[in-house]
């Protein structure tokens, strides 16, 4: 059984991947595809029910306090800089809805919230964290999954420092004033 490389995968360049080549990937490519400094990273493990759900009830909570001129989207990709373009699972972005619209910019991102997941433990408490602060931006909250039950960490950025502070482990309620003001039962989120 032969085991070849599609031709795709390959880097366009002796110089690696760069951002922009995201959108110039084949329909065969796996549907969440993440540059990190210039390595693709693709999301193949099957996605647990808790973590889909959370992602989609959390969204739906963001749209309904979210200013129109704002928008709220799930698993888009940030283009951080020339090497790195990670997928979060939500962002909240200071700018409008755009049906067009295949990434952001850091200027433009308010918030990013990464659901830990086995698969992407490491890179989600560790790696891009700090890729997200390089980047400047300044909300940051994970969730993790406590016995089934949300667990929400909630980070700002320091400028002085320029790596995130925690301001806030939270397990029964989000309740958070910044960037947004939002109060939801954070059991509601995952049943």
């Amino acid at each position: 059984m032969s085991s070849a490389i599609p031709q795709w995968m390959y880097p366009p360049r002796d110089s690696g991947w760069e951002a922009d080549d995201l959108d110039l990937l084949p329909p065969e490519a796996p549907h969440h595809t993440e540059l990190l400094d210039g390595a693709l990273i693709f999301n193949l493990s099957p996605r647990r029910s808790w973590h889909d759900r959370v992602i989609r009830r959390l969204t739906a909570a963001l749209e309904q306090v979210v200013p129109s001129e704002r928008t709220v989207e799930a698993q888009m990709t940030i283009k951080l800089n020339n090497r790195s373009r990670p997928e979060p699972d939500i962002i909240v972005a200071r700018v409008p809805y755009s049906p067009d619209r295949a990434r952001f910019f850091p200027a433009e991102v308010e918030l990013v919230v990464e659901i830990v997941s086995a698969e992407s433990e490491d890179r989600d408490r560790r790696y891009k964290p700090r890729l997200y602060a390089e980047a400047g931006l300044r909300h940051l909250w994970r969730i993790e999954d406590e016995a089934g039950k949300p667990v929400v960490h909630t980070y700002e950025l320091d400028d002085t420092t320029g790596v995130y502070v925690a301001t806030g482990v939270h397990r029964d309620r989000l309740t958070v004033s910044v960037p947004i003001v939002l109060d939801i039962r954070l059991a509601d989120l995952a049943h």
